[in-house]
């Protein structure tokens, strides 16, 4: 494993560190002493280990500083204690002493205490690398749970019969976008489709069948939709694609090339049996007073929905398309 070293001193400081801290770091070891660039630099690339020189200015409130930061926990602060007059004060004062001035090290922030003395210089070195080895293990054991928590996020954002995004992923996504798209000042549209008649499948050949069938349109789906588009399974056979930089105009159009991608080719279901479907398909563009969550946006989409299945299905509406104020009951 890579680590990423900082250290908070001077260069005689940075010179005094073992080598094999040096050998272990992923870049060369530089000496920072100011402690504003010491904290954008933790910010800019956050380390896996610092070292930090207690005589320097600002060390105590370097440890304290990232005791406050949570996202920065995984840092392993280890406070080194070349301060001459600590120095004294622990060879006269003895063990008391040195605990004292250890609790006092931990609870301002570091994650280990350790003493730099000339005469004890093989001993702190060692010590050195074994908080080094501590460091290291911390790290990469939070790195592992970051991996694990990616993979636990995905699957709760899956839908785990189309793999496509799911219900609670849109609850996310959706004011993400909407807030990205005001912003940039960019336009914001969104699709609303659902498959015509799918009852009469499942009760024609079965729940099974149905499934397959919601699998093989959401992969043809998929495969024609653009880079900038995210496709949600929204419920059922109801499905929701996000349009970014997509003004309503441009949003009808994609809605015209789904309709046709679905319905000029049946899907193969098995061997010995295809199934012809058609879809129809609402849409709606974000307006000034669109709420922050996109629930008016949702709103429209599902209206226009609503709207194309009254008229005939097999067809899109766009908002444009209902006179103003119109409110349609929902047809199964």
């Amino acid at each position: 494993m890579n680590m990423k070293i900082l250290v908070f001193g001077s260069y005689d400081f940075l010179t005094k560190l073992p080598d094999q801290i040096h050998e272990r770091a992923t870049v060369d070891l530089v000496a920072i002493m100011d402690f504003h660039q010491a904290v954008i630099q933790i910010q800019t690339a956050s380390p896996d280990v610092i070292f930090v020189q207690a005589s320097l200015n600002g060390s105590v409130e370097l440890c304290g500083w990232l005791k406050e930061q949570t996202q920065l926990s995984c840092i392993h602060c280890i406070l080194v204690e070349d301060r001459l007059q600590q120095l004294v004060q622990r060879n006269q004062n003895g063990w008391n002493w040195e605990l004292e001035m250890t609790t006092a090290a931990l609870n301002q922030g570091a994650d280990a205490y350790i003493w730099q003395g000339e005469a004890e210089e093989i001993a702190t070195h060692h010590l050195m690398l074994g908080q080094l080895t501590v460091g290291l293990r911390k790290a990469q054991k939070y790195r592992d749970l970051l991996e694990k928590n990616h993979i636990l996020s995905a699957i709760a954002l899956a839908d785990s019969l189309t793999d496509l995004n799911n219900r609670r992923a849109l609850d996310w996504e959706l004011p993400r976008q909407i807030t990205k798209a005001r912003n940039q000042h960019t336009p914001l549209s969104m699709v609303i489709l659902d498959i015509d008649y799918f009852k009469r499948v499942n009760d024609q050949y079965g729940h099974l069948v149905g499934d397959r069938l919601l699998q093989l349109l959401c992969t043809r789906l998929r495969h024609n939709l653009r880079s900038q588009d995210t496709a949600f399974r929204y419920g059922g056979e109801e499905f929701i694609v996000l349009l970014a930089h997509t003004t309503g105009e441009e949003a009808l159009i994609v809605g015209e090339r789904l309709k046709r991608i679905v319905g000029e080719q049946p899907f193969g279901i098995n061997s010995k049996l295809t199934i012809d479907i058609t879809i129809s398909l609402g849409v709606a563009s974000l307006e000034d007073d669109d709420d922050e969550q996109g629930m008016s946006l949702l709103h429209r989409a599902d209206q226009c929905l609503l709207a194309a299945k009254k008229s005939g299905r097999n067809r899109v509406m766009g908002w444009h398309h209902l006179s103003p104020h119109s409110t349609l009951e929902a047809v199964s």
